[in-house]
């Protein structure tokens, strides 16, 4: 059974579509990487996953219930920690951390959690008020822990840290992983995904552009690879090598800095100034056969590969994501807005607003029941 599945899942505010028609499939047990630019649609399909927002059309089944059907069902099962997060300026962490236990019956001890998170200890018993930006996306963290729930959603996890606190975020997601449970991590930085997830998928303007594995994305769109290979003889047949199934481009180099001049030379074996060459491949598989022309012709001293970056693929995939932030700025108008100290730059759309106050449901109930 998917963790999470949806089929033509559709949200639409008057004349604005914040999400069209999402068909997605997040695997039990796997970390899915969530991208897009801000106003993608990102928290829209959030809040809806969660059953804060009702759909405009389609269905969405989290952890095998229907979000608007069982919405209580699925949240009682998810960690979640929003893009905007709300605390109780009075309460300390501790006090929060401990009254999301009470609520949700759980057993963990809140200094455990906080621990793991990365919180200081000389934090732990003061007031929220007084965290900044990253402590209180730690303290938010350490709430979406309780329960060990089955599935986690993070919604812009690494705004706000450090890079000690991006790295442990990183660690803390591969280790939930490898207990088995499912992570849902949505972010615009891509580097922070590529390193953790198995599988991402690309919004752009409210559409799913692409879902597959990193390294898949990389391939396909991250641009081509570049095979840099010092040669034993420097006479090399550079013809054989162009005609290469696969090959797109061969360039003499100039030392080993970068490509110079392409040469002409078509089927002759031609010597080069310098024993270097660049070779572009289009696909992966011809990097091997490139490897084996060029030690046939000429021995391959050393080589290196050069791969397009999962950058490369995510700017080719939201290429006019303009269009996209448009959209989110005109459901902003609907009474969305902005962290204004959020270092990701504001909302990802409006209902990023409505998951912050209502999603973490454990710091907010844990505040009314500690200030009773």
């Amino acid at each position: 059974m998917a963790a999470i599945e949806t089929d033509d899942l559709r949200k639409e505010y008057g004349e604005v579509t914040a999400l069209d028609d999402l068909d997605l499939v997040v695997e039990t047990g796997e970390v899915f990487g969530f991208l897009g630019p801000n106003g993608a649609g990102k928290s829209t399909a959030i809040s809806v996953l969660l059953g804060y927002v009702a759909p405009t059309a389609g269905t969405a089944t989290v952890l095998g219930s229907d979000v608007t059907e069982h919405p209580a069902a699925v949240r009682a099962e998810t960690g979640v920690l929003p893009e905007n997060v709300g605390v109780y300026d009075r309460l300390t962490a501790r006090e929060h951390v401990a009254s999301a236990v009470r609520i949700q019956d759980a057993t963990e001890e809140p200094a455990t959690l906080l621990d793991r998170v990365g919180l200081a200890r000389d934090a732990w018993d003061r007031p929220a008020g007084e965290f900044s930006t990253g402590m209180t996306q730690r303290l938010a963290l350490a709430t979406a822990l309780v329960g060990d729930p089955d599935l986690l959603v993070l919604d812009e996890p690494q705004a706000g840290l450090d890079p000690n606190g991006r790295a442990a975020v990183r660690d803390l997601v591969r280790e939930e992983a490898r207990a088995g449970t499912t992570v849902f991590f949505s972010s615009h930085v891509v580097s922070e995904v590529a390193t953790v997830a198995d599988r991402v998928g690309v919004m752009r303007a409210g559409e799913l552009v692409a879902a597959d594995g990193v390294d898949t994305l990389r391939e396909r769109l991250g641009g081509e690879t570049v095979v840099a290979a010092e040669l034993v003889d420097p006479a090399v047949d550079l013809g054989a090598v162009r005609n290469t199934s696969g090959v797109t481009a061969v360039d003499a180099v100039d030392g080993s800095t970068g490509p110079g001049t392409e040469t002409e030379t078509e089927t002759d074996t031609e010597t080069l100034e310098d024993a270097h060459v660049a070779v572009t491949c289009g696909t992966a598989r011809t990097k091997a056969r490139v490897v084996a022309q060029l030690e046939e012709t000429a021995g391959v001293a050393d080589f290196r590969v050069e791969t397009g970056s999962l950058e490369a693929s995510f700017a080719t995939l939201t290429e006019g994501a303009r269009a996209g932030e448009r959209t989110a700025d005109a459901v902003d108008e609907t009474g969305g807005g902005g962290d204004p100290t959020d270092e990701t730059g504001g909302t990802d759309d409006a209902t990023s607003e409505v998951a912050s106050d209502e999603v973490a449901s454990a710091t907010v109930a844990a505040g009314t029941e500690v200030s009773s």
